[in-house]
């Protein structure tokens, strides 16, 4: 028996989102189910091949395989949106090329990547002294701050772990993280806190930092979601998500 059947709008009917997540990457994918959880958003993610050891040479690869993976998210789609998760890659690259890249196989689609993100939000805060938080060896450590520099802040505190292995980073504690930025805050006067990179997991103590040190956290999954939606045109407040998510 053949059934019959009607079409609608299908799930994006507010907006039609893609990311294109790191092969090693262990904390964006359930990071973003929840920042990106609204009625009407559609969100599809693709891989991109990346070792575990991060450094400037193994980011910069990225760029030649970034029209690759946005190939293989659904191309019956038309996205609204396509983010790059991937801050130290964002800085190697430039967001300029990160966009170019994507913009290959999707004209159409607006591009975000973290970096352009954190500065995004960073001027939606009205910040200008930041605090500054990485997980990486120090050269790549010193490419985001010039870049942060370069976007008109002023870095007032900086910290690292220095970890280059991405698997590590992705069992950084939420405690150490906290710590971290509480020591920043105390080292110098902040308009608000970066804590860099898409492999830290933060969205569940973003509030609790906030409460500790009573400044903005910015994170790297919680800039790109921001970043995205506002250039879909979603703007509704979600202050679950840290002083950025508050913001109209």
């Amino acid at each position: 028996m053949k059934l019959e059947f009607d079409t609608d709008a299908g799930i994006g009917t507010r907006a039609t989102m893609g990311v294109i997540v790191l092969a090693t990457d262990e904390t964006l994918e359930p990071e973003f189910s929840r920042l990106m959880a609204l009625d009407g958003v559609a969100l599809y993610h693709s891989r991109i091949p990346m070792v575990s050891d991060v450094r400037a040479d193994t980011l910069a690869k990225m760029e030649r395989d970034l029209p690759y993976s946005a190939g293989l998210l659904p191309q019956s789609l038309d996205f609204d949106v396509i983010g790059y998760g991937c801050t130290s890659a964002s800085t190697v690259i430039g967001s300029q090329n990160v966009a170019r890249a994507i913009q290959t196989v999707y004209p159409n689609a607006l591009v975000s990547d973290p970096l352009a993100a954190v500065i995004a939000a960073g001027r939606e805060l009205g910040a200008e002294r930041l605090g500054f938080i990485t997980p990486y060896v120090p050269d790549v450590s010193e490419r985001m701050r010039l870049k942060l520099i370069d976007a008109g802040f002023e870095i007032a505190g900086f910290g690292s772990f220095e970890e280059g292995n991405d698997r590590v980073v992705a069992r950084i504690s939420e405690q150490s993280i906290i710590h971290a930025a509480k020591r920043i805050a105390a080292k110098a006067p902040c308009d608000a806190i970066v804590v860099s990179c898409t492999n830290l997991r933060t969205l569940n103590i973003l509030k609790k930092i906030e409460h500790a040190i009573s400044v903005p956290i910015i994170s790297s999954n919680q800039a790109l979601a921001w970043h995205m939606l506002r250039l879909a045109n979603i703007n509704e407040p979600r202050p679950d998500f840290g002083t950025l998510f508050g913001q109209h």
